[in-house]
């Protein structure tokens, strides 16, 4: 399943998955994958400065991450060109949610500008599943 946003015709679609071999959940250790990829469909040249997430387990604990790039890179965008990685997170919870943004410029005015990552699930098959 992917989850997509689309802010300033930046285009972001993540595409999370439970990595079952390396979770260990008699340990309270359930690690998750997630590609995202960053698709400039704009007209400007742009650049990835830093990312933030907000990342909620499912005690409702959230945890705050801040930095520059992403995954030690800072991707710079022609129109048309995307920009795709792959990073993991791990939780000491079956499931959780992550959703954050990235800090952009656009090249070569300097001019910031936030984009959204869409909000997405870290859901493992030893999440317990209630109806709301």
């Amino acid at each position: 399943m992917s989850f997509e946003a689309e802010t300033a015709r930046i285009h972001v679609r993540v595409e999370p998955s439970f990595l079952a071999q390396e979770s260990d959940p008699a340990e309270s250790r359930f690690l998750w994958a997630y590609t995202i990829e960053i698709e400039n469909r704009s007209d400007a040249l742009v650049q990835l400065i830093s990312r933030h997430w907000r990342i909620t387990d499912a005690n409702g604990m959230t945890q705050e991450v801040k930095g520059p790039g992403v995954v030690g890179e800072q991707p710079v965008l022609q129109p048309g060109e995307s920009f795709t990685y792959t990073s993991g997170c791990p939780l000491a919870t079956s499931s959780g949610l992550m959703v954050g943004s990235y800090q952009m410029i656009r090249l070569p005015t300097r001019e910031s500008f936030e984009i959204a990552i869409p909000a997405f699930a870290l859901d493992s098959p030893f999440a317990d599943r209630r109806a709301n």
